[in-house]
């Protein structure tokens, strides 16, 4: 069967050529790395350390919307934030093109993922996202995507159904209790209120952050959005609601330092979880001919897919009705 994705031009010659296309002399050691939406690769400098490489996935984001994640990144590393910003040539060139493929150098880090079990952890771990939405808040993106519930869930659950992913005798299920879910999570962002919408990480889940002794960094922004604050935070809360809650006011306490918290916005922390798991699954669904997600993602056509994913929506549901953690 012949493949006829984007990526499958991406060969190890053009991924070489392109780095040698941006000033870097190349020994021929290429490792792919770990990633889906985009495609990533260590490679082999002669007479210095490797660099990573991202080609950025074709059609996801225009180049502006890159300029836009690079500069906000540099911005960042230049207040000392510890954030992997792209490496610029001698022009100050961040992102570079061949053939058709917009791609980005950065400096290998290494590190590991972080536990933040325990109070000083989380405290450090506070600081760091106050200190990165103090400057997150200094200006707007005019290119990146705006965190907001048609894109996460009304364009997500349309998509789903659409392509018809749902199993016929879970189809009405999945209709009726998404349509149900969007509207409740309209009313919890109704109660919320005016919430300032800043420049955030957007996808601040433990997997996209190193920890090192000099502790945590973020190793790029590819899905740098605007949005609330609580954005950034709930996804590093686990557990039932008295651990969250106390996890949630150790970040406070070292985030505050740095950068106001806006307390209306705890209430939704579920409606952001709900349209994180709606998304998830379009996400996947719109990545499908993509020959990566049918291999990563093999339980994604079954049936059992969809019958836990509808659990843990139903799940949501009674969850949007408890009482916010704080």
């Amino acid at each position: 069967m012949q493949n006829n994705h984007p990526y499958a031009r991406l060969t190890p010659d053009l991924i070489l050529n392109a780095l040698e296309s941006a000033g870097f002399i190349c020994d021929g050691r290429l490792l792919a790395l770990n990633s889906y939406e985009n495609r990533v690769y260590q490679i082999g400098i002669e007479d210095g350390p490797p660099v990573i490489a991202k080609f950025y996935r074709p059609g996801r984001w225009s180049k502006q919307a890159i300029l836009e994640e690079h500069a906000f990144s540099q911005e960042l590393a230049a207040q000392e934030i510890p954030v992997i910003a792209p490496v610029t040539d001698s022009h100050g060139e961040s992102l570079h093109e061949l053939e058709g493929f917009l791609f980005a150098a950065y400096p290998r880090c290494g590190g590991r993922w972080p536990d933040l079990d325990n109070k000083q952890q989380r405290q450090q771990m506070g600081r760091f996202l106050g200190r990165m939405h103090a400057v997150g808040a200094t200006r707007n993106f005019q290119h990146r995507n705006r965190l907001d519930i048609e894109t996460l869930g009304d364009a997500s659950r349309r998509f789903v159904l659409e392509q018809q992913f749902v199993p016929d005798y879970l189809l009405d299920a999945y209709a009726t209790l998404s349509d149900d879910l969007l509207t409740q999570i309209r009313v919890m962002f109704e109660t919320a209120g005016f919430v300032t919408q800043i420049r955030l990480h957007g996808d601040c889940h433990k997997g996209n952050i190193l920890w090192t002794d000099k502790g945590p960094h973020f190793v790029d922004l590819d899905d740098s959005c605007s949005g609330p604050a609580i954005q950034d935070i709930w996804m590093l809360l686990s557990g039932e609601a008295e651990e969250m809650r106390i996890q949630l006011e150790d970040l406070l306490e070292g985030y505050r330092t740095f950068f106001e918290f806006d307390y209306s916005s705890v209430i939704l922390i579920e409606a952001l979880r709900t349209l994180r798991i709606l998304h998830y699954a379009a996400w996947i669904a719109r990545r499908w001919q993509d020959p990566a997600f049918p291999i990563a993602f093999p339980w994604f056509s079954s049936p059992r897919y969809w019958e836990e994913h509808i659990l843990s929506l139903r799940e949501q549901a009674a969850a949007l009705n408890n009482p916010p953690i704080v």
